[in-house]
């Protein structure tokens, strides 16, 4: 049997093949990012990943329904009545359609198109299901109701 010594030359590759590998290891345990959803009112603009999502498949409407309104970790825009916000949706996303959800409730119809405009003063209007100066609004991959594949969660606060 043979045992075969590694010089200083020899050591440093080896430790740089194993470094390569174990970055590569982790690299591969991570999931890949989810489509995003962007909120823009004026000239300010947010973005986000998905606050749930099932790599595209189906997601339970009973978490779907928590994650709806789930203001944790999401993302918050300063919105004021008076403006337009527009609302925009990755390809991926608008292939499946989408819906607009408000605390909760379905404001929307069903879009297959990447973007959309709202007036401002919708998500403060409690005839639309609003409550005070702040609202949830979540972005739906689906129907909103019996299929949904991903949610995209943004936090309005009126900027009056």
């Amino acid at each position: 049997m043979t045992v075969a010594l590694l010089t200083g030359k020899g050591r440093r590759t080896a430790a740089a093949l194993g470094a390569v590998s174990v970055g590569l290891l982790v690299l591969s345990a991570c999931g890949k990012p989810t489509p995003l959803a962007t909120v823009t009112v004026g000239t300010n603009s947010v973005h986000s990943e998905a606050a749930c999502y099932n790599d595209g498949k189906s997601l339970d409407m009973a978490k779907t329904k928590s994650c709806a309104t789930d203001k944790q970790g999401t993302k918050s825009v300063k919105v004021d009545p008076d403006r337009t916000v527009r609302i925009g949706v990755d390809p991926k996303i608008a292939d499946k359609g989408w819906v607009l959800l408000l605390n909760g409730q379905q404001l929307t119809g069903i879009s297959k198109k990447t973007y959309t405009t709202v007036p401002g003063n919708v998500f403060f209007n409690s005839q639309y299901g609003a409550k005070g100066n702040s609202s949830t609004i979540a972005i739906a991959e689906g129907d909103g109701t019996t299929k949904v594949f991903g949610l995209w969660s943004f936090v309005f606060k009126k900027d009056a």
